[in-house]
């Protein structure tokens, strides 16, 4: 296998940015502050790309719902049956008499995992929902 050289490019930045640029990749742990401004690039790619719904996506939809709302986990369950090609796995945790707690992991297109997410947060019963995504790995340089 061929190494791959590293591109070199100058920044400038203000004193003051520069200062919490290096405590924040001390903190972190980063062993050089071309690794932190690596990882701050893929995540704004990954951003960027999820906000332009393009391309293939991983992540993790979020809620919290009360199940004592009528019929609200056989709406949830319901979407996630519609979606079997979207949804690779699930979690659910009961955080208290009323409240439960469901992740989801999704991998698939930006748009239509974000299509789905929508409709799982805005169903009748749930209080609290959120879509995280991520890459799926294949299409960041590493």
């Amino acid at each position: 296998m061929k190494a791959k050289i590293a591109a070199r490019f100058s920044v400038s930045l203000p004193p003051d940015l520069f200062r919490e640029l290096e405590r924040m990749a001390k903190q972190k742990g980063y062993d050089n502050r071309s690794l932190a401004i690596a990882d701050m690039i893929r995540d704004q790619l990954v951003e960027h790309r999820t906000q332009q719904r393009r391309g293939e996506i991983a992540g993790t939809i979020t809620l919290v719902y009360d199940h004592h709302t009528r019929r609200v986990q056989e709406l949830l369950t319901s979407l996630q049956h519609d979606h079997p090609d979207l949804i690779i796995a699930t979690m659910h945790v009961h955080l208290d008499h009323d409240n439960c707690l469901e992740v989801l992991v999704a991998r698939g297109d930006a748009s239509a995992v974000k299509r789905m997410a929508d409709q799982l947060i805005g169903a009748r019963g749930v209080k609290h929902g959120r879509l995280t995504v991520t890459s799926t790995g294949r299409d960041l340089p590493a």
